[in-house]
């Protein structure tokens, strides 16, 4: 489905990967959620994927229906089940993702992060996840940024 750039977008990031095996599954049971979707008896104009075997992005256009508190509700819901069916966190906010040189993304905690800085295994120029960002255009342009470049700098 082709969202507006200005579609809200929530990332959740598994603390850990999806087995490669599970992610055709994930999406299938994401996409199925995404269309199924309403806010206060209106269907809400979604998508939904996967990225890198361990962040599941939710998107609305919400130029037709805007995602509603029980609608949200609904979206954590559905997500704690996935979280529960394949054993990942998906609602720690302090697990950090970046990518090493070999392309591989890694999710660790702010401490190891902080670590891992310190001790040069990574630096201003790895590349960081901001789950954070909040419109598809951000997504599409600012998803994956060097951490001298990222809000990440700051908790280290």
């Amino acid at each position: 489905m082709s969202l507006s750039p200005s579609s809200r977008v929530w990332i959740y990031a598994s603390d850990k990967p999806f087995a490669e095996a599970d992610v055709p599954a994930i999406r299938t049971k994401l996409q199925y959620f995404a269309q199924q979707w309403v806010s206060h008896n209106r269907q809400l104009m979604a998508d939904a994927d996967v990225l890198h075997n361990r962040f599941v992005v939710l998107m609305v256009d919400e130029s037709q229906a805007d995602a509603s508190g029980c609608s949200i509700d609904k979206s954590v819901a559905f997500l704690k089940g996935l979280q529960a069916e394949y054993g990942v966190d998906l609602f720690n906010r302090m697990i950090f993702s970046y990518q090493d040189a070999d392309g591989t993304v890694h999710s660790v905690d702010r401490e190891a992060f902080a670590r891992l800085y310190a001790t040069e295994q990574i630096n201003e120029n790895t590349l960081v996840f901001d789950p954070l960002v909040a419109t598809k255009a951000d997504l599409d342009q600012g998803f994956v940024k060097k951490l001298g470049q990222s809000w990440h700098k700051r908790m280290i």
